[in-house]
């Protein structure tokens, strides 16, 4: 990426960001809610750029002023105190530089989706229902500290109070671009309640956080689906086995099955189905082009397969560690309380730079 290219492209930013400033004061936009809402969030949108190019501006003015200084200046304290404003200058310049270009990169267009969180309990049995479960409540106090709403569609309790599978809605702000790196093996290393000997076992529950897919993302015709209605089983009081209000959807063309139970209305289960199978849907749409994309590129950079076990949470030593990035947290019971952050923050940046070192191969 040319210097040239890059800053050429930050003026026309700025210049769009100053128009819109001045278009969201005006009562024409003012007046009408819809436009000044789409207006208002590109504006946000380029805020952030705009900032750190202001920031750089004002870096590299600071540095030629260092260097008129050290070209006038005849004192030799006063050239070195220029000298090491120029090396600190220059230092902040350059990570400046870089956060620029990480803002530039294209943006994952799903980043702004709301997700489809889908926990499965693995090898290890009830320990690992049991771990199911804790790993819902904490993405569940995750969201809670992020704003966001938190939705169960679906869920399968075991006989020990874990969770077998549970899938749940998330809904807010950017919850995708903050989300899509958990997907993938967790394991957990602890001693079970139920061991007698005070053995550590590795129990294992799967992640998969899907773009929730708006209706304009996947069409589904009616013809592709088989909708069977069936009664309801386990704990949910008179409606139990007297009504058809459970839902079973199958995607003809792809063989996907999405049952739904947890709602009395058999229009409510249903619906509920159709955002999972939509969701589930785009995944494959996504998988298809991941793949064609693989095959034409080398050094395709991984963005947390589900397959892969990513991260271990190690209850005997209270850490947690993500294999993807080597970062190790001593902090598991903060971890487990839904304190994501530090954790979340450093794979998004992990990622972005490798995105970036791509980038900057290719241009």
């Amino acid at each position: 990426m040319a210097s040239l290219t890059l800053f050429e492209k930050l003026d026309q930013i700025e210049s769009r960001y100053q128009e819109l400033t001045a278009q969201l004061s005006s009562p024409e936009v003012l007046g009408d809610s819809s436009r000044y809402q789409k207006l208002a969030r590109t504006h946000g949108d380029l805020s952030e750029v705009v900032g750190k190019y202001r920031q750089w501006k004002e870096l590299e003015k600071g540095l030629r002023e260092a260097k008129q200084m050290l070209m006038e200046s005849e004192d030799a304290e006063m050239k070195q105190l220029a000298h090491e404003e120029e090396r600190q200058l220059l230092e902040r310049k350059g990570i400046v530089e870089n956060e620029l270009k990480r803002l530039l990169l294209p943006r994952d267009p799903n980043d702004e989706k709301n997700v489809i969180l889908e926990i499965r309990a693995g090898t290890g049995g009830d320990e690992a229902a049991l771990f199911a479960a804790e790993l819902f409540r904490m993405y569940s106090r995750y969201a809670e500290s992020q704003r966001w709403r938190v939705e169960v569609l679906e869920s399968s309790p075991s006989s020990l109070g874990g969770l077998k599978d549970i899938v749940a809605a998330i809904q807010g702000d950017k919850v995708y671009s903050k989300m899509k790196y958990e997907s993938g093996v967790h394991r957990v290393q602890r001693v079970p309640a139920t061991e007698q000997q005070g053995r550590i076992h590795t129990s294992a529950a799967t992640v998969a956080v899907l773009p929730e897919a708006d209706e304009i993302d996947i069409k589904i015709e009616p013809k592709d689906l088989r909708i069977d209605t069936f009664c309801s089983s386990g704990p949910g009081g008179q409606s139990v086995n007297t009504t058809y209000s459970a839902v079973r959807i199958t995607h003809l063309p792809t063989g996907l099955v999405v049952s739904q139970q947890d709602e009395k209305s058999q229009i409510k289960n249903r619906s509920k189905a159709m955002r999972v199978l939509r969701a589930r849907l785009y995944e494959l749409e996504q998988q298809k082009q991941h793949e064609q994309i693989a095959a034409e590129r080398r050094g395709q950079i991984k963005t947390g397969d589900r397959s892969e076990k990513i991260r271990t949470y190690n209850f005997p030593q209270s850490r947690v560690t993500d294999h993807r990035i080597g970062l190790t947290l001593h902090q598991l019971s903060d971890v487990m309380d839904g304190k994501l952050a530090p954790m979340v923050d450093a794979l998004v940046t992990h990622f972005e730079a490798e995105r970036l070192k791509q980038e900057l191969v290719e241009a």
